[in-house]
């Protein structure tokens, strides 16, 4: 069964695209941010209107319109949240140490940490144009440019994998080392925090995979969240222009990174498709090879105890949108839904532990 069927995809696009007028729930004062970006952000001139973003379950973002240009902001939520979540500060120091090397991310402007100026921890950076890719199988393409535009999202990946951390200045970004074990650890604590249900599949995980988990042989910039629907492709050509949602990237296993982008392969909308290379699509071997080409890499361990602990990450994200739809801080009215998907999860993460020898 596949975690994200095509008729969710056209749901998820219809549901995340564009701008609403802010909600209720997330408005701040707009001329105390006015004043802090008159201060703060180089070139800005107002007035300024702020439109939400539909899309974004974690945190609130912001279309914020002036005559000469418009920019993002990125908030924390209000009200409770888990511990090491919403971390927008981390997402604009990446961000910050990425821009100067030409990788494609948005140019950051400016972090604001004192919460008196709009209620939450935020930053402002400038707003990309381009597309933004919802159906990872590109229906409105030709065969052609579907390859085109999954070679660029691997080809951008392999370069964040490439890039030396310390060289960009992000050494203490994230601890080198037992990755896999500290992420376990951070996605159980994170699901018990939120659980509003008990599910034998998920404790077995919880078990099985920090008992299993393989050593990391690499330490990288890590995304975490790598997918068509986080960056922006140019409008007219299969390049990436930039990567966004940084708030899950580290230093880590970039095996980690890689895997969860297989998913899409191995139970997710690309996993329904009979021939892929008839529609142009790479296989999930043609993926493979070039990223091992690319990162210098002559070819990857078993694949399942990865695919197992990426749906258990997925389990545990979901579960702590349901935590937050529960405790009313929430940015989608859809947050509920979610707790569908995790029972779904669990079971699709424990069929791989048995394809990995649990």
């Amino acid at each position: 069964m596949a975690l994200v069927e095509p008729s969710d995809e056209q749901e998820r696009e219809a549901l995340n695209t564009g701008v609403k007028p802010v909600a209720e729930s997330h408005r701040f004062d707009e001329g105390a941010l006015a004043e802090w970006m008159t201060a703060n952000v180089e070139g800005y001139e107002g007035p300024l209107q702020a439109r939400q973003f539909k899309g974004g379950q974690s945190n609130p973002t912001y279309q914020l319109v002036t005559p000469r240009q418009s920019y993002v902001m990125r908030r924390k939520p209000p009200g409770k949240l888990l511990p090491s979540a919403h971390a927008v500060d981390r997402e604009f120091r990446v961000i910050s140490a990425l821009h100067p090397t030409g990788f494609p991310v948005a140019r950051p402007y400016g972090l604001c940490t004192d919460e008196s100026v709009v209620g939450t921890m935020f930053y402002v950076m400038e707003m990309v144009e381009g597309r933004v890719l919802w159906d990872q199988s590109l229906p409105a393409y030709s065969p052609p440019e579907r390859h085109a535009i999954h070679m660029a999202a691997l080809s951008t990946l392999a370069a964040l994998h490439n890039t030396d951390y310390k060289v960009v200045g992000l050494e203490g970004f994230g601890r080198p080392g037992n990755y896999m074990l500290r992420q376990i650890d951070r996605w159980t604590k994170q699901y018990k925090a939120s659980e509003t249900q008990h599910l034998e599949t998920i404790e077995r995980l919880i078990e099985w995979l920090p008992r299993t988990a393989p050593d990391d042989d690499q330490t990288t910039i890590v995304h975490a969240d790598y997918r068509l629907d986080n960056m922006i492709m140019h409008a007219t050509e299969p390049r990436v222009v930039a990567v966004l949602d940084w708030e899950l990237a580290t230093l880590g296993n970039p095996l980690a990174d890689f895997t969860y982008v297989l998913m899409q392969w191995v139970n997710g909308s690309l996993s329904t498709i009979p021939d892929l290379k008839a529609r142009g699509i790479p296989t999930m071997d043609e993926y493979i090879a070039e990223y091992c080409r690319l990162t210098g890499r002559e070819g990857l361990p078993d694949l399942n105890w990865f695919f197992a602990y990426n749906a258990f990450r997925l389990a545990g994200i979901c579960q702590g949108i349901v935590g937050r739809a529960r405790d009313g801080t929430a940015n989608s009215p859809q947050a509920a839904a979610m707790g569908a998907r995790v029972p779904l999860l669990g079971e699709a993460a424990w069929k791989f532990a048995l394809a990995a020898g649990a």
